[in-house]
């Protein structure tokens, strides 16, 4: 286990140590990423930004969804989807996500554009994998603009996720991937929902140790 997402953020750095010094670009999911992200940008000495990608949640059971969406509108949904929830409802969420998205933009990013991802390696990191939706909308916005190289790197996931994502990217890097994978939260000791105030916070103090 990891004693808390700073933890697993430093542990995971220490696996990306070779992206030092590159130009990378590191983008974090938050907002549970945004820590984790932080850690390693910091040893790797990379850019850092986040990107912005929601589940789409089933109306009687938000915990759970069958898709997402990013803020270029890339959506990834799981197959049969349409079988479980109607067009109408369907349409209904993605227009729900989308104000998010733009919220988070303005809230969290100062509603600035994304760093220029085209032709450079992007690190897309958050906290842990779970169904992987989030993260495999993410990774078709990086392909869409095309990136040079897509590397995720995550504390945990389980292993049936891993094996989808990994033919979708160029690199792959988990910590755990224990046997009986049921969240995320598992494997940490100090679990918590992060909130947005952390999450400016975190990037305010990485963007003024840049302009130190």
């Amino acid at each position: 286990m990891f004693k808390d997402r700073k933890e697993a953020g430093e542990k995971l750095a220490k696996t990306l140590e070779e992206y030092k010094d590159r130009d990378v670009l590191i983008l974090a999911i938050p907002r549970g990423g945004v820590e984790v992200a932080y850690e390693v940008a910091k040893r790797v000495n990379a850019e850092l930004s986040i990107i912005i990608s929601r589940k789409l949640p089933f109306p009687d059971n938000p915990e759970a969804g069958f898709g997402a969406i990013t803020e270029d509108g890339s959506i990834f949904m799981i197959n049969g989807a349409e079988l479980w929830i109607s067009e109408n409802e369907i349409a209904k969420i993605i227009k729900e996500q989308k104000q998010e998205i733009k919220r988070r933009i303005k809230i969290l990013r100062d509603g600035e554009d994304l760093p220029k991802i085209e032709g450079r390696d992007v690190i897309l990191i958050d906290d842990g994998i779970a169904m992987g939706s989030t993260m495999m909308a993410s990774i078709m916005l990086c392909k869409n603009r095309d990136a040079k190289e897509i590397i995720v790197a995550t504390p945990v996931a389980g292993r049936e996720v891993v094996e989808k994502i990994e033919t979708l990217v160029d690199v792959m890097i988990i910590l755990e991937m224990p046997i009986y994978f049921r969240a995320v939260a598992q494997i940490y000791e100090n679990w918590y929902d992060v909130s947005d105030e952390e999450v400016i916070d975190i990037l305010r103090k990485w963007k003024n140790s840049r302009d130190i």
